[in-house]
């Protein structure tokens, strides 16, 4: 079913009781973006990602297929806290794809590498029939290398941690959906799809004692968010008051039924550092300008043993709910 694909609930599911239960490697079942695997010497690892992308349209507002798939395995592979280097890029393409937009697409993936500082080094093609491929679709793969002494992840949050996002929630998502419906809003909205990998490497400078990076992509900062908590077995509670949110972003959610929290982020990374350091990581992101709209949003705390962990949303009427994964598919085809 699509929902196997949302980044949700019935995502999860698939990987754990198909995938983890195949081949479940303890590398796999870190269950981060990135995996961080030893190289060729003893303090030597590298970080190693993979993404498919099947969005339609192929180009929309701010950005197209390929700068999505650049940007998506670079971010991957940079939430471990690695310096991205190579990527690998493969492609589908269905016979009778416009040579020209391929073009486009190769031009735009091109720029985007060369943004991030990292490399395209190898790669494959196959055609499918008419009819068969939706066009085009790309996989990228990526590799980076992990500073010495650099160790992040979900697992590693604490009771006490601060939780941070880079910037407004829900611009790709419903960007992708007003160019699909041909939806019309008096303000522009544009997808936030951006290469992170300097600003991660700011904001760990700036606060060294960072826990771990996630960029919110299907399933929105809601399924983001329950993922992290059951990584490292904590409550995370988040103000709905701080959480930055475009009001043109805000009222197409309201007038299509869909909650912002579980729309898909392209350009967005939630962050989880120590309570001392949340200042300054917050200055580390507003510096760059692709975390101008940073904010420090939520907190982490104990869970309750009988229970487990949760996740919940103070709102701004001074109540708060469980904040659930999304269950099935909000909007497909987003990435």
């Amino acid at each position: 079913m699509l929902g196997h694909g949302s980044g949700g609930s019935m995502m999860k599911r698939i990987i754990d009781e198909v995938f983890f239960e195949a081949y479940g490697t303890d590398e796999l079942l870190v269950g981060d973006d990135a995996a961080v695997l030893s190289a060729l010497g003893p303090d030597e690892r590298i970080a190693y990602s993979t993404d498919s992308f099947v969005v339609t349209p192929h180009f929309f507002p701010g950005g197209d297929i390929g700068r999505l798939a650049v940007c998506g395995t670079v971010n991957d592979v940079a939430t471990s806290g690695a310096r991205p280097l190579y990527l690998s890029c493969a492609f589908i393409l269905e016979e009778g794809f416009p040579m020209d937009d391929l073009r486009r697409i190769c031009a735009s993936m091109a720029s985007c590498a060369k943004e991030a500082g990292v490399r395209i080094v190898t790669g494959d093609t196959k055609v499918v029939n008419r009819g068969h491929g939706d066009g085009i679709y790309i996989n990228t793969s990526g590799v980076g290398a992990v500073p010495a002494g650099v160790s992040l992840g979900g697992a590693q949050i604490r009771p006490g941690d601060a939780v941070l996002v880079s910037g407004t929630l829900g611009d790709h998502g419903i960007t992708i959906m007003s160019c699909r419906e041909g939806l019309n809003f008096s303000a522009a909205i544009e997808s936030d799809a951006a290469p992170l990998n300097h600003l991660i490497a700011e904001v760990l400078a700036a606060a060294p004692h960072t826990r771990c990076f996630r960029d919110p992509t299907r399933g929105g900062l809601a399924s983001t968010l329950n993922e992290l908590a059951a990584q490292s077995n904590t409550d995370i509670t988040v103000d709905e008051g701080a959480v930055p949110v475009k009001d043109a972003v805000l009222g197409a959610c309201e007038m299509l039924g869909y909650d912002v929290l579980q729309v898909a982020n392209e350009g967005k990374i939630v962050c989880v550092v120590a309570a001392d350091e949340a200042e300054a990581a917050l200055a580390a992101m507003r510096a760059n300008p692709y975390g101008a709209d940073a904010a420090i949003i939520g907190q982490v705390g104990e869970a309750d043993p009988a229970r487990g962990p949760k996740v919940f949303l103070r709102t701004s009427f001074g109540s708060t709910r469980i904040l659930d994964m999304l269950v099935g598919e909000q909007l497909p085809r987003i990435c």
